[in-house]
């Protein structure tokens, strides 16, 4: 019973972390779709509280594993985050920086492409394709058993290979970051990187749109890589600048 109150109580602290972010960050993305691309999400009021009471339910599941190990870290060493940056190399903090994306990015692809087959697609992943078409809400609108997959990555990662505290600051705002703005209904980066040779083989809302739309293939969430090796890359999709118009007649 020692034990399990502060695992608890972290548990529920990174549960209203995790939610928190996810209000925070989606609803400035929401916030600066609507200045930017005014009637973007009009009528789309019930969607978007779909969206944000399935996002809330994935970040208390989100919480859970991510209290666990944050509780792990500070009083028990269960993980390899380390604070004192002369540990390792120097170079090995934006190769670590990599290694998590790309390991995440990995996982991701093959979890995601399995919720793609059509017993797993009814079961859980139909909840975020229910988002039609997706908004800056919906980056964490999973069902729960989908949640659960994405809420065990980073926290195996962190028990298994050492990185910097700060640079796992940045793996988690880039996730944050990514998973919002794929999810926009439109193209945030320029066009001289999304179309350029660094979007390539990086993932922004005009590739995720395409899985959005086609519900195959483009399974990736960072890079491109492995929808190329596996031949399921399908290219970008293309926005309805008419959309951005739609609450203005």
């Amino acid at each position: 019973m020692e034990l399990v109150l502060p695992v608890l109580l972290s548990a529920l602290a990174m549960t209203l972390i995790i939610g928190v972010r996810y209000l925070l960050s989606s609803g400035f993305f929401a916030w600066l779709t609507n200045r930017i691309r005014p009637g973007q999400y009009s009528r789309l009021e019930l969607q978007m509280g779909r969206e944000r009471r399935w996002s809330l339910a994935s970040a208390a599941i989100y919480g859970v594993p991510a209290g666990i190990v944050a509780w792990g870290w500070q009083n028990a060493g269960w993980t390899q985050i380390y604070t004192d940056i002369n540990m390792y190399p120097i170079w090995y903090l934006p190769a670590s920086l990599f290694l998590y994306l790309f390991a995440h990015d990995t996982w991701f692809y093959w979890t995601h492409r399995l919720f793609h087959r059509p017993s797993w697609f009814r079961i859980a992943h139909a909840v975020h394709h229910d988002s039609r078409p997706p908004t800056a809400w919906a980056a964490m609108s999973f069902h729960p058993v989908e949640a659960i997959s994405g809420a065990i990555v980073i926290p195996a990662l962190v028990i298994a290979v050492p990185i910097h505290v700060g640079v796992l600051a940045i793996v988690l705002l880039i996730m944050t970051v990514m998973g919002v703005t794929n999810h926009m209904g439109w193209e945030m980066f320029p066009r001289w990187l999304v179309q350029g040779s660094l979007g390539k083989g990086l993932i922004t809302a005009s590739h995720h749109e395409k899985h959005h739309e086609l519900y195959r293939g483009n399974y990736g969430l960072y890079f491109r890589f492995w929808d190329k090796v596996c031949g399921t890359d399908i290219g970008l999709g293309t926005f309805d600048d008419n959309s951005a118009r739609r609450g203005n007649g």
